[in-house]
């Protein structure tokens, strides 16, 4: 019973629907985070030139201001050209990194579209439990795990910064041009260094993240069955309703076998009943059929209801193994099934 309650089976794709619907999905933010930076900067490279033009004409724009009256439409001016100008010049990196921020969380689990987690949890507001969250151990080990990436990644950036700056000396005798250039691709070499350092932590992070989020989800071999009852049924039901069913139809058949011209019987294990009405059928047309104990009630019915007893074993055992209760009998069995029909017809005297 202990091995059933332990949490050892690998979660069902009901489990992780249903955790997805919850809002709960797999997120690494050190993942998101390094792609976002990642497109951020390669943006940043691209639209530099546009932003550095823009930048010009907004400090050319101030120093034409120079010896301006000062009055409230002017300021107005102003403020107006000067948002402006910041909006074109911040707005297109920040549009690409919060664009990137979605890319990089949809890339993790796909889209989610949940109102579960904005749902007012009362239990949420618990000082305790509160307390509990802000110094726990998870909490401890995070900020452990943050302060660790945060003194690697800068200390392999000081690293080549420090290796970088013992070539000052000869950079000093470069031209300003010659030196800028120098300074940008120092500084873009540190930054994509740093850059990889953190997407090795991010690789480590998801990869701990999915672990502990499918660990988290694990069942155990009860819960495994208890979805499996849920979603297909519980087989002692499934089995009950089967019965009930089966039950039914007896009853209907036995009510049909009153109507029958003949019931054509293997004299212990079969009973086949067969009507047919020329009016309604183009051939005769199985009404009951059963063998064993099934057999026997519908050789009582017959009985009780003047319908005749034909034993043929041959054509009962064919009939039944051959031909479903309310369908017709295939041609095959036409010429003895007709010979049966013209005794009990001549018999009847019709």
């Amino acid at each position: 019973m202990a091995d059933d309650q332990e949490k050892t089976e690998e979660p069902t794709s009901k489990k992780i629907e249903d955790a997805r619907e919850e809002g709960n999905v797999p997120n690494s933010r050190d993942t998101s985070g390094v792609f976002t930076l990642f497109v951020s900067i390669l943006a940043l490279l691209l639209i530099f030139p546009f932003m550095q033009e823009r930048m010009f004409l907004l400090v050319k724009y101030l120093f034409s201001l120079q010896g301006m009256e000062i009055t409230r439409t002017n300021i107005i001016d102003i403020a107006f050209i000067i948002m402006r100008e910041f909006l074109l010049i911040v707005l297109p990196l920040a549009i690409v990194v919060a664009i990137s921020g979605i890319i990089g969380s949809l890339a993790q689990f796909g889209f989610v579209f949940t109102t579960k987690p904005l749902s007012p949890d009362l239990s949420k507001l618990d000082p305790i439990k509160g307390l509990g969250n802000l110094i726990s151990m998870k909490k401890l080990l995070e900020g452990v795990k943050i302060t660790f990436k945060a003194h690697i990644t800068l200390g392999v950036g000081f690293w080549f910064f420090f290796i970088f700056i013992q070539e000052l000396p000869t950079v000093a005798l470069f031209s300003l041009p010659d030196q800028l250039s120098w300074a940008v691709e120092k500084i873009l070499t540190i930054a994509l260094v740093m850059l990889l350092v953190l997407f090795v932590f991010a690789m480590i992070d998801l990869v701990i993240v999915r672990k502990q989020y499918f660990d988290k989800l694990k069942m155990s071999k009860q819960e495994v069955k208890d979805e499996m009852k849920n979603m297909e049924g519980d087989p002692h039901i499934k089995g009950k309703i089967r019965q009930i069913q089966m039950q039914a139809a007896q009853k209907r058949m036995m009510a049909s076998v009153p109507e029958a011209d003949v019931v054509i019987t293997n004299p212990t294990h079969y009973a086949v009943a067969i009507m047919y009405d020329e009016t309604k059928h183009r051939s005769p047309i199985v009404i009951a059929k059963g063998k064993d104990n099934i057999a026997v009630k519908i050789k009582e019915i017959a009985r009780e209801n003047g319908v005749h007893i034909v034993q043929n074993p041959p054509l009962a055992r064919a009939l039944f193994k051959e031909v479903d209760v309310d369908k017709p009998i295939p041609e095959t069995l036409f010429a003895t099934v007709a010979e049966v029909l013209a005794y009990v017809y001549k018999m009847n005297k019709r």
